[in-house]
């Protein structure tokens, strides 16, 4: 686990925006994984704490759109305005630290082109998925991958470029450019 830590963190933290956030993310699915697959090879371990990190990090958007309907909802029963014809959007403030430059649609587009993303990834082969995720998402090298999958560095090369041609090609048909 330490040589995916840094890592890890870096990925939440782009994803959630919130360093505090992110470092409870990471370390909850450090948990779960030693907790539920402690017994299982460690060859499985960086896919699984990779689901595990998905996971995790999408239980946290769910948990922060339920507070922020519940908040809205709660607050506009208040009825103590003075200015009965003041719009409540206009008083509702962000969350601290929650990311104001990007427009809610923009984040919707994000979520649902990172989950086209996720759908395609785990539709690959599972060769072709080991060595994509290990080379661009870990950011392994070639060495790496290939002692890791127990295979030749030129069979990770080739499993990668099968992995992002048939990525690119899944995602320009589902209309989604990068």
């Amino acid at each position: 686990m330490k040589g995916v830590e840094k890592r890890a963190f870096k990925q939440a933290v782009f994803a959630v925006r919130e360093q505090e956030a992110a470092l409870d993310i990471v370390q909850d699915a450090m948990l779960r994984l030693a907790e539920k697959y402690g017994d299982r090879p460690d060859a499985e371990l960086p896919l699984l704490f990779h689901r595990i990190m998905q996971n995790a990090i999408r239980d946290w958007f769910r948990r922060q759109k339920v507070r922020s309907l519940w908040t809205t909802l709660l607050s506009s029963l208040s009825s103590s305005r003075e200015d009965e014809d003041q719009d409540p959007l206009e008083t509702l403030e962000a969350a601290d630290g929650s990311n104001r430059e990007e427009a809610p649609g923009e984040q919707l587009e994000r979520a649902q082109t990172l989950e086209i993303i996720d759908e395609e990834i785990s539709r690959l082969p599972e060769r072709q998925r080991q060595a994509f995720l290990m080379r661009y998402w870990e950011e392994l090298d070639v060495a790496e991958t290939a002692r890791r999958m127990r295979c030749s560095e030129g069979s990770v090369k080739t499993h990668c470029s099968r992995a992002a041609h048939s990525l690119a090609a899944a995602l320009k048909a589902r209309g989604i450019t990068l």
